[in-house]
Order: C-alpha cells, then sequence, then structure tokens
C-alpha cells in the first residue's frame, strides 16, 4: 500500500449531492474539490441511486429487488437492480466528461456490515442474519469493487481511493435493528466479528486500489477503537460531534490519530445555517479537539482532510458552493494557518 495519494491541504466531501444532474454534480465537484474529487452520488433519483442500491450494483453474480420493506436479494437482475446498474454508468460517464487529469478521486459505497443490515433474504430476514450469506455478499462486493477501481481508473487516469460508509455499525454491534416483525430485534455482531469482516473488505479495497481505505460512520460515537484495529487507512467522522466526547472515545482517536491514521474530519455543515459561518468558526471543533487531544496544530496539515459532516442530499445547491469552499479553504488553512489561529 502506498502513502497517502492526496495533496497536503486537499479537502474532499463525503459523497451524496443535491438534485437529479449527474453532470452537473461533476462539474460542480470537479471545480469545487480539484485536489480530491469525489464520484457524486444522486440519492434524489430514488431507487438504485441510493446508497444500498448503488452498491448493488456492484455485486457480481448477485442481485437485488425492490420489495415494500426495502432491498432484497433476486434470483435474477430485474429492472431495479439494472436501473441501479444504469444510473451508476452515466454517473461514470458524468465523471468522465468533467475530469481533467485529477490525482486521486474517490468513490464511496456501503461497508459490509451496513449492506447486510438493509439488504434482506429471500423470506425477508435481513442477510445479517445469515453468515454465509453475509461471507457471499461481502466477496460479491469486492469483486464488483476491484472492476469499478479498474473502470474509474481506466476512465480518468486516476489514483484511486475507497470510501465505505458504515452508517448502521453502531446499531449492528448494540443489537438493535429490528427484525422483520417487528417485536424483536436482530441479535448484536460481536466486535471480533464485526472486525474481521471489516479488515476483510478493507484488505480487499487496498488491493484492488493500492492506496489506504476509508471508514466513514456519521454515528455520534463511532467505533473509532474497532475501525482502527480492522485496519482503516482513514477514519471519516462528523467531527462537531466531538465537543463534550467521553475521555474513552477521544483516547481512542488520540490512539488512531498517533498510529498515522488519517482523520477525515467533517467540519462544514451539510445544510444551511441560519448565519453563513465564517472559516474560523467551522475550523473550531477540529481545533479544539486537537487541543484536548494534546497533539500539535500541525496535526491537521499532517494527518486531516476536512469535509463537510455529511453527505449534502438535503443541501440547496446555494450553499453547496459555498460548503464546498468553505471546505477548500479549510484544508489549505489547516496547511498554512491565518494569523491568530
Amino acid at each position: 500500500m502506498s502513502d497517502k495519494p492526496w495533496a497536503p491541504a486537499a479537502a474532499t466531501g463525503i459523497g451524496s449531492m443535491p438534485g437529479t444532474d449527474s453532470a452537473e454534480a461533476a462539474a460542480i465537484v470537479f471545480g469545487e474539490l480539484p485536489e480530491f474529487p469525489h464520484l457524486p452520488e444522486l440519492p434524489a433519483r430514488g431507487v438504485g441511486a441510493d446508497m444500498l442500491g448503488r452498491t448493488a450494483a456492484l455485486l457480481v453474480d448477485l442481485a437485488v429487488e425492490v420489495v415494500p420493506s426495502g432491498y432484497r436479494v433476486a434470483a435474477r437482475p430485474g429492472h431495479d437492480h439494472r436501473r441501479a446498474v444504469d444510473l451508476l454508468r452515466w454517473d461514470l460517464d458524468a465523471v468522465q466528461e468533467a475530469a481533467h487529469g485529477p490525482a486521486v478521486l474517490k468513490t464511496q459505497l456501503a461497508g459490509p456490515w451496513t449492506l447486510a443490515a438493509g439488504i434482506e433474504l429471500p423470506r425477508g430476514h435481513r442477510m445479517l442474519t445469515d453468515r454465509g450469506a453475509v461471507r457471499d455478499l461481502t466477496e460479491s462486493m469486492l469483486e464488483g469493487l476491484a472492476e469499478h477501481v479498474a473502470e474509474l481508473r481506466a476512465r480518468t487516469g486516476a489514483e484511486v481511493v475507497v470510501q465505505f460508509d458504515e452508517p448502521t455499525l453502531p446499531d449492528v454491534l448494540a443489537g438493535s435493528l429490528s427484525t422483520p416483525s417487528g417485536y424483536g430485534t436482530v441479535n448484536a455482531v460481536e466486535e471480533p466479528e464485526a472486525r474481521e469482516l471489516l479488515a476483510r473488505v478493507i484488505e480487499g479495497a487496498q488491493s484492488s486500489t493500492g492506496n489506504p481505505v476509508v471508514i466513514h460512520c456519521c454515528a455520534p460515537k463511532p467505533p473509532v477503537a474497532l475501525l482502527h484495529s480492522a485496519g482503516a487507512g482513514a477514519l471519516a467522522f462528523d467531527a462537531t460531534n466531538f465537543d463534550g466526547a467521553p475521555g474513552k472515545l477521544l483516547d481512542e482517536l488520540g490512539e488512531a490519530w498517533d498510529d498515522d491514521v488519517t482523520m477525515f474530519l467533517g467540519l462544514v455543515p451539510a445544510l444551511a445555517p441560519a448565519k453563513p459561518p465564517e472559516l474560523r468558526e467551522v475550523a473550531a471543533p477540529a481545533l479544539r479537539l486537537v487541543d484536548r487531544l494534546g497533539f500539535n496544530r500541525a496535526i491537521l496539515a499532517e494527518r486531516a482532510v476536512p469535509t463537510p459532516s455529511c453527505g449534502f442530499a438535503g443541501a440547496t445547491v446555494t450553499w453547496l458552493r459555498r460548503a464546498l469552499s468553505l471546505t477548500r479553504d479549510l484544508g489549505k488553512a489547516f496547511v498554512e494557518p491565518p494569523e491568530g489561529w
């Protein structure tokens, strides 16, 4: 695995964008985040464009369909699966058109536990409840991811970084996901098992890209130690949640950062605030976190990448452009702090 392929002062997005126009979304991303663009996601297009459907489009020899309760394994690819594949293809076309020799490009997909929790087996139970099905799903995803990475490279000439989104992982670990009846919950997955599967996908993605793998979890108290020990090269969190974080979580963050893990710090609001924030205001949670952990603020230049706090699916285009501009300015400020920081 190579060292970090993104340049100092780089900033990036989480993934989702507002609207339904893939060409416009790609043009905005490559215009506002030229040093570390990402493949835009447009969930407003509906079935197949959300995180689960988009990841399902990459699966090899495994198809999904849509039922009233969500996505379910299908016997063969049907309309829903083909729609997801087509939407992803259009997004790749848009990125190829917008890209002008980027050095690095990030792509996002659902992590294995979020994917297994969000797709049902034929009888309606979550795939999460069948460990053999989870393994098959993971291997199918990794095979499709390798093809996806190769295609992104061929279309853009860029180094590719993979981000796995795991918003459901805390619920998987806590055993708080409901059963089909709604009267019970799915048994919790123990940390050693969760770590083993995460390590497998991280290893697989690294093998495909040669680059560090990002794990994104937007929970207020993400399982930092678990993700770190699984081998993630970068961790993406909503850093605005860390004010007042418990000591244990701060210790886990400090250990990961001290171990050369890059922190993708979500700092810029995903939705427009009542009052437009200034650069120092959005940077403040990062500065407080560094100070509280006892690091020199230079670590922000060395081992941090600023991002929005979450995806932009609900944002206006006006705020989107302002927020991406703030994110880009944060990256520069991490490397060359303005006077008074």
